[in-house]
């Protein structure tokens, strides 16, 4: 991409809308990212307003067993949250932040579009069940209104994947990472950027799930539809305001590069002199002004090194004279970058499973809520409202932790970040381990209830108020604000330049394979459980002949042994920056 030339207070590697050089003083700051900010509410409204209880759209009107909709909602979920590796690829390589975020609300406007439609026109769904001849098994959506409901959901899919992967480093890039107050703003961006999300969730859980509930789900896809094209104009009235990061090309193709060239030079006899040689001569970027004749590249913010580090030896052997190809030659810088990336992998792994014990807020802990009294007072609240409580205390705590947890954090620590990145993300999994014991204990209590009450092998609500329910939801809630803000950050400021954007959608991409491996895990435990003596733990029709105890207790016990894997890493862990106590 070429734009003009560099000219004094302008931002180098970025540019305005009109691909012009971005201005200090006129592109970026707060301003640019509180577009971003309003934009994800609307977003996450659009969302979570129908992930929040597709579970019971799919089982109350597609007509698949409560096993099937759980399954089926996070592979819908965990598709989204993996996609957002593809929008954060094509933000870093080809395109800005600014078009994919644009392309990407289109294509979730699109979905949702056809959702509704479906919604709205009963010949599009399958025939009602009979409540008079309850023997007769419900018919499944299929065929075509199989095909119809599952491209608008991965249309849906797509798009709120492009969302993730770009929007968030819209944001943070807006900020000078320079300046001390630069870094300051950004950490405030992370944690209010979460604070929107949670903005975006009271709405969808409470507002539009209880349309969705008593005016019909074409109302629910509808305010959806609305709410992410009303996004689309929000954002584009900070385009004045944004500072653009210019593309660098493929970040994997130097990952790859560096990988393929360290393996073929561990096959060639190298002396000691000739690799401190190497070393000494390797290529280094060029400045963006000779590389370019003066056209403004994207600016590499890291110090250039001489040497490799001595961590992943493995790698140093791509630097210098490579015979094979000369395509393959690698600077010392990006066998820095490369590392780093492999550095922040385990760190990703071990979030895996605290997001597989979220995707039970969006499955079978509303199922939960289904089987008992929902009612405040003469209010009947609908299930899916239920992340209600920890959307709520998320709201609460975000603000207080950015103005009064962290800066008390700074003076006693006399640090920069006072709380670093990975103690806030140890805090959260150990919020997710507290959650899943308390899941645990509240589904023994509740069929405890339904066996005292001989309600059992019925469907009717249980004497049991859902505030049970809202414990494990204030938990695993907390447990995502700590996670999320502090992972969102961590990965952005400790990726290289080049790859921020697909860094920081590692975080959503461990979002979508903690669904996916519950997906897994639900199938193991059938497999492992079910015999010709004993039903499957999580099997039939009927939540009240579920083990959903067991299940949660397995994964209590799998929390802890990731959190211990979690310690492993994290206490060897060093900062790029220095800014953060280790």
């Amino acid at each position: 991409m070429e734009v003009e030339n560099q000219q004094p207070g302008s931002w180098e590697g970025y540019v305005s809308w009109r691909n012009r050089p971005a201005l200090k003083g006129r592109h970026g700051g707060m301003v640019a990212a509180s577009f971003v900010l309003v934009a994800e509410v609307l977003e996450n409204l659009a969302y979570l307003a129908n992930a929040s209880n597709l579970v019971l759209y799919f089982s109350e009107y597609m007509h698949f067993s409560p096993s099937n909709s759980a399954n089926s909602v996070t592979n819908f979920m965990g598709t989204a949250f993996l996609l957002a590796l593809v929008g954060g690829f094509l933000s870093d390589a080809f395109f800005t932040t600014y078009f994919i975020y644009l392309i990407s609300a289109l294509i979730e406007f699109l979905g949702l579009v056809i959702l509704t439609v479906q919604a709205h026109s009963p010949s599009l769904k399958p025939p009602k069940c009979d409540p008079a001849t309850p023997s007769i098994p419900c018919q499944k959506v299929h065929g075509a209104k199989a095909a119809m409901l599952f491209i608008g959901l991965y249309l849906v899919a797509l798009g709120v994947g492009g969302i993730k992967g770009s929007l968030p480093a819209h944001g943070a890039e807006q900020f000078d990472e320079d300046s001390l107050k630069g870094r300051k703003q950004r950490s405030t961006f992370f944690n209010y950027f979460v604070f929107c999300l949670s903005c975006g969730a009271l709405i969808a859980v409470t507002l539009v799930v209880w349309v969705e509930d008593n005016k019909g789900w074409q109302w629910g896809f509808g305010i959806s539809t609305f709410a992410i094209l009303l996004s689309i104009p929000i954002f584009l009235l900070g385009s004045t305001y944004y500072r653009n990061k210019i593309p660098n090309g493929s970040p994997l193709t130097t990952i790859v590069k560096v990988l393929l060239a360290a393996l073929l030079n561990s096959f060639k006899s190298r002396g000691s002199n000739n690799a401190i040689a190497s070393m000494a001569t390797s290529p280094t970027p060029t400045p963006a002004s000779e590389e370019e004749g003066g056209n403004i590249k994207s600016k590499t913010v890291e110090p250039i090194q001489v040497t490799p580090s001595k961590s992943l030896q493995f790698l140093n052997r791509a630097v210098g004279d490579n015979s094979t190809a000369g395509a393959l030659d690698c600077s010392v810088q990006q066998v820095e970058e490369v590392k780093v990336v492999i550095k922040i992998l385990p760190i990703f792994a071990c979030t895996i499973i605290l997001n597989c014990c979220l995707a039970q807020l969006s499955t079978f802990s509303v199922q939960q809520a289904a089987t008992m009294n929902t009612k405040l007072g003469s209010l009947k609240v609908p299930p899916a409202s239920l992340p209600f409580f920890p959307v709520i205390f998320m709201m609460f705590l975000a603000p207080v932790y950015d103005h009064c947890i962290i800066p008390f954090a700074r003076r006693a620590t006399k640090t920069e970040m006072g709380i670093s990145h990975l103690q806030r993300i140890g805090i959260g999994l150990v919020l997710s381990i507290l959650a899943m014991a308390v899941a645990a204990v509240v589904e023994i209590k509740r069929k405890r209830v339904a066996m005292d009450t001989g309600l059992l092998d019925t469907t009717k609500p249980l004497p049991l108020t859902f505030f049970w329910i809202a414990f494990q939801y204030l938990f695993l809630g907390s447990a995502d604000l700590f996670t999320l803000a502090g992972l969102l950050e961590f990965f952005f400021t400790e990726a290289p330049s080049s790859m921020r954007s697909l860094a920081t959608s590692l975080s959503w991409a461990s979002l979508a394979m903690g669904y996916y491996l519950s997906t897994v895990i639900v199938s193991i435990v059938n497999s492992a459980t079910g015999n010709s003596d004993h039903k499957p733990w999580l099997s039939g029709s009927n939540l009240n002949h579920y083990h959903l105890d067991r299940f949660y207790w397995v994964m209590c016990v799998l929390s802890s042994l990731n959190f211990l894997h979690y310690l492993f890493w994290a206490m060897r862990y060093k900062y790029r920056s220095g800014r953060a106590p280790n």
